[in-house]
């Protein structure tokens, strides 16, 4: 790659991580990768090229491991359902992967994709526009492994996981220090076996009819 563009990507990725993306200048990128005004839009056109190409940088490898892993898993499978833990661990674990090695961004694009998440639209809508194919891959995957959730369940859990994906890229909430003292561990073998955990089961949670609503509802006004 071009040594400029990848100067100006590693600059616009730590800013963006750091102060979020609507937070960060072009002039801020500039200083960082020093360069000017006019390189930046020679390789990337506009602020929200510039971060589209941040993400694609690490996304794409990270999303060909996605779907070997997938491959992987289904082929083990044969004939039978997918596991959902292991459905789950195929779409996660190369974002962990990446926390762990500096040369894919390590936890400075974790972090930047924690902010994103956080930050309303902008990820999701570059995520569904380059990489649509992949998502529905792994929503096919998680439908075959719950074959008896409805589709509307499915839908809000799926949305569920991304936001919880997000929580764990950002290192969790610094808000839950008011009522607990104990940190998050940083090691992100273990926080993935935590997410795994707590999606799959997420996942296999009840479905919450509206029969039980009420019935929860009367039992409140006792």
């Amino acid at each position: 790659m071009n040594h400029t563009k990848e100067r100006i990507l590693d600059a616009a990725e730590r800013l963006f991580s750091e102060q979020g993306y609507a937070a960060t200048s072009l002039r801020s990128i500039i200083a960082g990768a020093g360069v000017n005004l006019a390189a930046v839009h020679y390789h990337f056109h506009s602020k929200e090229a510039l971060l589209e190409a941040v993400i694609l940088r690490r996304s794409v490898p990270a999303n060909r491991e996605r779907l070997a892993l997938l491959e992987q898993c289904e082929r083990e499978s044969g004939d039978n359902p997918p596991p959902l833990e292991k459905v789950i661990q195929a779409f996660v674990a190369p974002t962990f992967r990446m926390a762990r090695d500096p040369a894919s961004g390590g936890m400075v694009f974790m972090r930047l994709l924690g902010r994103l998440h956080a930050e309303g639209d902008l990820l999701s809508g570059i995520l569904i526009s380059q990489f649509g194919a992949v998502l529905e891959r792994f929503a096919a995957a998680t439908r075959r492994a719950l074959p008896d959730l409805p589709p509307g369940e499915l839908y809000w859990r799926l949305n569920f996981a991304i936001g919880a994906l997000g929580q764990a890229l950002r290192g969790g909430s610094k808000g839950l220090g008011i009522i607990s003292d104990l940190s998050l561990s940083s090691n992100s073998e273990m926080a993935l076996e935590q997410l795994v955990a707590f999606l799959s089961a997420g996942f296999r949670a009840p479905v919450i009819t509206h029969d039980s609503e009420e019935a929860h509802a009367a039992v409140q006004e006792k």
